[in-house]
């Protein structure tokens, strides 16, 4: 495995591959790594010749008073990790290398972005746009894997790869979930001990969502509700979004029939922001194995 921090060395590397027709698969990360990020690599690995990690902390898509500074960061223990995961470059740049001076050019998708996590994050998802156009434009991958637990990331950037003509095969990986069920996120080693027990109520508010439309529950208002005042019991929860919508427009829902619908979470503990979702009313849910 090899780490190259340039965007001219990256592209070095991988022209001898490029020539001879070799597959390349793409990871974006901003690192500190978990079990999910792996199963990407995983998948990564398996279905292509070559596979790039990449390793950055965009501080495009944070707003002002959010945690870019204190964001985990731990490129050695990423390194050891993605090398046994089978990677075959490390992409690990600063922020010079990405932005050797502010950015006159922005990628946005301003109708999915605006709405949901971006109603609470303005500009987040036109920062995410950016910095993953740039990482196509530079590795100019086949395909680039994301994970399932930022659904509403996953499905803004399938649009803006199609909006774009793009070529890249854009692949969404199964949340992979801690042993109680909460969605594994490099954000997760925030929570003190108390928080970390409290969170165990984001999962199960996608439980108590698939019980009331499971009894017939037909009005997404009425699910909305219900799952708000289920998380409201937990003291230390706030439910910033908990929204039903379409599973592949994310438009609004009028009525629960009997195709699936998804519950979007963005839920805070403390000052930790967790994401979370489920598909309910198809026989496959995006959620992973048991890390």
């Amino acid at each position: 495995m090899q780490t190259v921090t340039t965007i001219e060395g990256l592209r070095a590397a991988l022209a001898p591959f490029r020539a001879s027709g070799k597959s390349v698969g793409l990871v974006p990360t901003m690192g500190y790594l978990h079990v999910g990020h792996m199963e990407l690599v995983r998948r990564a690995r398996a279905e292509n010749d070559v596979v790039v990690a990449s390793i950055f902390v965009n501080p495009l898509q944070f707003g002002a008073g959010e945690d870019l500074t204190r964001y985990p960061r731990d490129l050695p223990r990423d390194e050891k990790m993605l090398e046994e995961g089978g990677v075959d470059f490390v992409f690990a740049p600063g922020v010079s290398d990405m932005y050797p001076r502010p950015m006159a050019t922005v990628v946005d998708v301003p109708t999915l972005g605006a709405e949901l996590e971006g109603s609470v994050r303005p500009g987040h998802f036109s920062g995410v746009c950016t910095v993953v156009t740039k990482l196509f434009n530079i590795v100019g991958p086949d395909r680039a894997y994301f994970g399932e637990k930022d659904f509403q990331q996953l499905t803004i950037i399938r649009r803006m790869v199609e909006d774009l003509a793009q070529p890249v095969e854009v692949v969404g990986v199964a949340t992979v979930r801690e042993a109680d069920g909460l969605a594994c996120s490099s954000r997760n080693v925030y929570l003190n001990a108390e928080q970390r027990a409290a969170a165990v109520i984001v999962p199960k508010a996608l439980a108590e969502a698939e019980r009331l439309i499971g009894a017939g529950e037909t009005s997404p208002r009425a699910v909305e509700d219900g799952v708000r005042a289920f998380i409201a019991a937990e003291p230390l929860a706030n439910a910033e979004i908990v929204a039903l919508r379409h599973p592949e427009m994310l438009t609004e829902v009028a009525e629960i029939g009997p195709g699936p619908v998804l519950l979007l979470l963005f839920v805070r503990i403390g000052s930790t922001k967790l994401l979370d979702n489920r598909i309910i009313g198809q026989n496959v849910q995006n959620s992973a194995k048991v890390a």
